[in-house]
């Protein structure tokens, strides 16, 4: 029984190691074929990272729980883990404080919803009017094909106005509903004879060039955000779930470090 906490965390961390190797080989993937799109060079680096650290983490556990005189190892272990918990648990915090705002609002006789800026986080907000930040979202949707795909569907009208759009497609590859364009195609709209400016920006940036659309729309940003926010929703589940599994494997590291220190203070149990 003395070694049972040092037997099954090293099960527990083979279980890390295996799963390392898994996102490791997911990243090296990404990195190989991350030659077109600035989505999947975004993507590659945190993945990477991510498995070499998990990789790290499960080697020092296993060394850990299965030397005994690796105390001093299970010890940084334990510490880097402890990090790793504290840094998952603000993470998953920070992540249900900033997507808590925002929703879509609903269009009589429409099918989906339309997004506005200002109903999420100043943050969010903050993140998405960068230049920076927007050049290289705008051209991860330009690359996607999102709007492409929307409009090869072909829908008349009644159809596509009872569709349900995604958050991107609805504030990116058509005009915001209130601007009352004439519908040509489901990404190429007709702004009505004598059209001026509208209390909506939107309307005056939208364009029928299929390269522009409604990219740098505000509704645009805000559908981002929607898709994000979602996103992040699912993360911090999944992280929940994880910290709950960490929490296990810290703790039973400690009675593995327990056993540890215990046998190297007693040789004469041995």
């Amino acid at each position: 029984m003395a070694r049972c906490s040092n037997g099954l965390l090293g099960l527990l961390n083979a279980g890390v190691l295996v799963l390392s190797l898994v996102v490791l080989g997911g990243g090296i993937w990404l990195s190989h074929r991350a030659t077109t799109t600035d989505c999947e060079r975004f993507l590659e680096r945190p993945v990477i990272a991510l498995g070499v650290l998990l990789l790290a983490l499960s080697l020092a556990g296993l060394a850990g729980s299965l030397c005994r005189g690796a105390s001093c190892l299970l010890w940084l272990y334990l510490l880097a883990l402890f990090l790793l918990i504290a840094l998952l648990f603000v993470f998953t915090v920070f992540a249900f404080a900033v997507t808590n705002p925002g929703a879509g609002s609903a269009v009589s006789g429409r099918g989906f919803k339309e997004y506005r800026l200002g109903a999420y986080s100043t943050w969010l907000q903050k993140r998405v009017e960068d230049s920076g930040n927007w050049a290289k979202i705008r051209s991860c949707l330009h690359d996607g094909g999102v709007c492409q795909k929307l409009g090869d569907r072909k829908e008349t009208l009644q159809q596509f106005a009872l569709s349900n759009l995604s958050p991107i497609q609805s504030g990116c590859c058509k005009p915001p509903t209130g601007c009352n364009f004439a519908y040509q195609s489901e990404t190429v709209w007709t702004k009505p004879p004598g059209f001026n400016s509208t209390d909506n920006p939107d309307c005056i940036t939208w364009s029928n060039n299929q390269n522009v659309l409604c990219y740098d729309c505000q509704s645009c940003k805000a559908g981002v955000l929607a898709n994000l926010k979602n996103d992040w929703k699912k993360i911090a589940t999944v992280n929940i779930i994880f910290l709950v599994f960490l929490i296990v494997v810290y703790s039973v590291g400690c009675c593995a470090f327990r056993n540890n220190r215990q046998d190297n203070s007693y040789p004469a149990w041995k």
